[in-house]
């Protein structure tokens, strides 16, 4: 998931500019083992769609938002429905993902992706970072209804992944990017974590998206692989879904 100058509940906003998408339409309507941390959620209600319009500029633009209840949000974020649009198994496949990896999922929220790329990674790890603890809170419970125990959930703050050094083999930022504050700080950490041969890949929304964030806060995505472009890397769209496009990254 769940993502401001990473400062408040911007970052993790992450997963959660979905959300908004289909609870007020930003735009239009419409995951392992345990984890050791909350997850970020802000402070909107799932109950108050319109609070999700309740964004603001921090530094470095990003969307501010927050998300709180966690099974209430649950019910956005893993609503069937979703998949349509989202295709998260077209997205998971591009990663092209081998049992024994690392990656980090960043603004996992409800766990949406880790769940599917945790079962991926049969002797790998997942760690699913987010602003919010109830949402950290949350994917721990459901990793283990599931029966999934890949999965490391971690509370992090919004300008900071707290990811070891070379340590990671993918990095999916999705329905994220547009949270974070600054932008560059975040991505070269993001790089400096990734390994010999690792990647990054990004889920955005399109300027024109019939959903996702106001437009005011959309990101070209020249202007998203410019940004990556300016860390050292080299990036690429890989492809379109109906509302977004999808960005792969790797050291040049």
């Amino acid at each position: 998931m769940t993502v401001t100058p990473r400062g408040a509940s911007a970052y993790m906003r992450v997963k959660h500019a979905l959300v908004l998408a289909l609870l007020a339409g930003c735009g239009g309507a419409p995951a392992p083992a345990p984890v050791t941390a909350p997850a970020p959620t802000m402070a909107a209600d799932p109950s108050a769609p319109d609070d999700h319009h309740a964004h603001h500029d921090h530094q470095g633009g990003g969307m501010h938002h927050g998300f709180k209840n966690a099974e209430e949000w649950a019910k956005v974020f893993d609503d069937p429905a979703r998949d349509a649009w989202q295709e998260p198994d077209r997205i998971v496949a591009a990663m092209t993902l081998t049992p024994a990896m690392t990656v980090a999922d960043i603004g996992a929220g409800t766990g949406y992706f880790a769940v599917r790329i945790a079962r991926v990674l049969t002797h790998g790890e997942v760690i699913a970072t987010d602003l919010e603890p109830d949402m950290i809170r949350y994917l721990g419970e459901r990793a283990q209804r599931e029966g999934i125990k890949n999965i490391r959930g971690v509370v992090t703050p919004a300008d900071d992944p707290q990811l070891r050094p070379g340590s990671i083999d993918r990095i999916l930022v999705a329905d994220v990017w547009h949270h974070l504050g600054d932008r560059a700080a975040y991505a070269r950490k993001l790089v400096s974590a990734l390994r010999q041969g690792g990647q990054i890949i990004i889920v955005d929304f399109k300027l024109d998206a019939t959903r996702g964030p106001p437009p005011k806060f959309r990101i070209a995505p020249q202007d998203l692989i410019a940004e990556l472009e300016a860390v050292g890397l080299t990036a690429t769209v890989a492809f379109e879904l109906a509302d977004q496009y999808v960005i792969t990254a790797r050291r040049k």
